[in-house]
């Protein structure tokens, strides 16, 4: 488990009111997270995250500031990495400490012991790009046109990071 960030744990299902109290707080920024309006499905939420590599990041107040998890895909020993943050946390950096620790410790020998880790934002949030950047992902494509967002059509930038990449 990653231990290099101060106030990173694993999720538990005990997490869920403050899941779902950064679900409500974030509003439409959240609705591409999943479906988390009630205390159940924020139950849920975390019930199946906890089955993933799934870890949030704590600050003062904030028991759950960011999370951070990754989708394994064994048989290629590969990663889908996606994160969210509490609306208090954001411009804090600590989804960008939070990302970067889990990357690296999922990519190590001794960690996860994945061999590539891929990820993907909506092409109109830089916020979500600087997180990428600062886990050490290089942006691999642009899939055009893949998200309908309030009728309009927006790309999402995707990004890759391989255990043999440097680490900056």
């Amino acid at each position: 488990m990653p231990t290099n960030f101060d106030g990173l744990r694993r999720l538990t299902p005990d997490d869920a009111p403050a899941v779902l109290e950064a679900f409500v707080a974030g509003g439409p920024e959240m609705l591409r997270q999943g479906d988390v309006t009630t205390l159940a499905q924020a139950v849920a939420y975390c019930e199946r995250l906890v089955g993933q590599l799934a870890f949030v990041a704590e600050l003062p107040g904030l028991p759950v500031a960011a999370l951070v998890a990754i989708t394994v895909d064994e048989a290629n020993r590969n990663g889908w990495l996606f994160y969210w943050a509490h609306p208090d946390a954001r411009g804090r950096g600590v989804t960008k400490r939070a990302a970067r620790t889990v990357a690296d410790w999922a990519l190590s020998p001794v960690g996860g012991n994945l061999h590539r880790l891929e990820l993907g934002h909506r092409a109109n949030n830089p916020a979500s790009r600087g997180v990428a950047l600062a886990a050490g992902f290089v942006q691999e494509g642009v899939e055009r046109e893949k998200f309908l967002v309030d009728g309009a059509r927006i790309d999402v930038l995707t990004y890759g990071r391989l255990r043999s990449d440097p680490v900056s």
